[in-house]
């Protein structure tokens, strides 16, 4: 195995992580990773939105949600939470 040179190390840490999913999703262990997420929702519309900008925009409201708090994790198979569905990041 061959070591990363410090350009190959700062590339991997900067470049973001995708991650396909059949939900929304913003979970503790996905914040500071640098994910963007894409999912098929049931009317078959492809959504995209950065994990962390959408976790620090709403940082409160996640923090203050029981299933947050209890399961480290939100999720909703249906669509983008209302309260999402403004952020530039959700294409």
């Amino acid at each position: 195995m061959s070591k990363l040179t410090k350009v190959e190390e700062l590339k991997t840490k900067n470049s973001p992580n995708l991650l396909t999913t059949k939900r929304f999703v913003i979970r503790k262990s996905l914040i500071g990773k640098n994910t963007i997420i894409n999912f098929v929702n049931k009317k078959q519309e492809n959504v995209s939105y950065n994990h962390d900008e959408v976790y620090n925009t709403h940082k409160d409201k996640f923090e203050q949600m029981n299933c947050f708090q209890k399961y480290k994790s939100y999720t909703n198979s249906n669509c983008v939470p209302k309260f999402c569905r403004n952020l530039q990041t959700i294409t």
